[in-house]
């Protein structure tokens, strides 16, 4: 009795004790005003997406040596991407000044034959980007003469149309005695009948206005006529080009370095135009060798925005090679010094800074000659977010 009686105490005991323990831990973490509060770590802020996941927020350093650390976090928020350099043999690449120009065989001008007045179309005047078919009316030509010179045409034109009549007669009056006249002789007045209606036809054809059609299916590219406008004789009142069939001239200062020209490509807004060599004119202009080229249609089927007569720049490929580390263009930025380099990935989160001279390959690449020796992984998306790091 007196075992049971001892366990129950020493039990009893040992529940008090740790309910003391429980008091004591909860009371030590209580604040006093006489007491100094604890200064805590800081920790990595936690916001809570929209979709309840949540992305911790860690900083992103610039070290000593010039390079970055860029935690994996911090490196999602950038959208950094990585390529790894490819070191070969590449094509030397040439760079030209070039502008678009239209396909002569998919486009053309509407000019005026003689002076006149702009008159609209059953549909109106022709506009910029309307898209018309070969044959196309696009708008009306009054041609410009004096009252004289109308009169005495008018006059010829009636005088026409009585001697038409008479041969119309005449012809009338002979087939109703076929069989007692030779046939001989009405075969004659039905030739002169016809004649005499070309004739009229002819002169009335130059009292009337003249048509101005489209001379090929496409778009209208320019535009040069208002209704009531006076115009001289051989003006350019419309052009007509196809968007899907453009071609570049570029000039060439330097015949030696077009040898073994292939094919070339164009950076230009909203893409990369892929071109195709077509030849070389042997007159100068503006004391260069033109350069034809073909712009290619891409696979999606449509080019990106382009205007007749826009400049840009060429880089045709021709035979010759260069050693380089294939890079793309994006993963070349300038540093503070006006300086070309790029990012090179050297651990998980260390980012290293590379001082590079390069050459461009096409509009998607270039060979750096110097900084790289292949095989690293370069930055290619987010390089210009890595140089703005402090």
């Amino acid at each position: 009795m007196s075992d049971y009686r001892n366990t129950s105490r020493d039990a009893l005991v040992l529940l008090l004790a740790g309910l003391l323990t429980v008091q004591v831990w909860a009371h030590g973490g209580e604040d006093h005003g006489d007491e100094k509060k604890s200064t805590s770590a800081p920790l990595a802020v936690a916001p809570v997406h929209a979709q309840g996941q949540v992305a911790f927020i860690e900083p992103a350093l610039r070290l000593p040596d010039g390079s970055v650390f860029v935690p994996k976090s911090a490196q999602r928020q950038l959208a950094l991407r990585t390529q790894t350099a490819r070191k070969g043999e590449f094509p030397r690449t040439v760079e030209l000044n070039g502008r678009v120009v239209g396909d002569p065989n998919a486009g053309g001008r509407v000019q005026t034959f003689q002076s006149g007045r702009i008159e609209a179309g059953p549909k109106g005047l022709a506009v910029l980007g309307q898209r018309v078919s070969k044959g196309q009316l696009l708008a009306w030509l009054q041609p410009a003469s004096s009252a004289i010179e109308r009169g005495s045409q008018q006059s010829v034109l009636a005088e026409l149309a009585a001697q038409e009549t008479v041969l119309e007669r005449r012809v009338a009056r002979l087939r109703q005695l076929e069989g007692s006249v030779p046939q001989k002789d009405i075969e004659q007045a039905q030739i002169e009948l016809a004649a005499f209606k070309k004739r009229k036809a002819a002169v009335g054809g130059s009292l009337g206005r003249e048509a101005l059609v489209a001379p090929v299916s496409g778009v209208v590219s320019a535009a040069n006529a208002v209704v009531g406008q006076v115009v001289d004789a051989r003006e350019v009142v419309f052009e007509v080009i196809d968007p899907q069939r453009l071609a570049v001239e570029a000039l060439a200062y330097d015949p030696l370095l077009l040898a073994g020209l292939a094919k070339a490509s164009a950076p230009v807004a909203g893409g990369v135009l892929e071109l195709a060599f077509v030849g070389i004119g042997r007159t100068l202009k503006e004391q260069a060798m033109p350069v034809l080229f073909r712009v290619e249609l891409p696979k999606t089927g449509e080019l990106p925005a382009l205007a007749v007569g826009q400049t840009l720049k060429v880089l045709a490929q021709t035979s010759g090679l260069q050693s380089g580390v294939a890079v793309p263009v994006v993963a070349v930025v300038r540093n503070a010094a006006n300086e070309s380099v790029v990012w090179v990935h050297e651990s998980a989160e260390h980012f290293v800074l590379r001082k590079v001279r390069s050459a461009p390959l096409d509009g998607h690449s270039v060979a750096v000659t110097d900084g790289l020796s292949g095989g690293e992984r370069v930055v290619v998306q987010g390089a210009a977010s890595l140089s703005q790091i402090r």
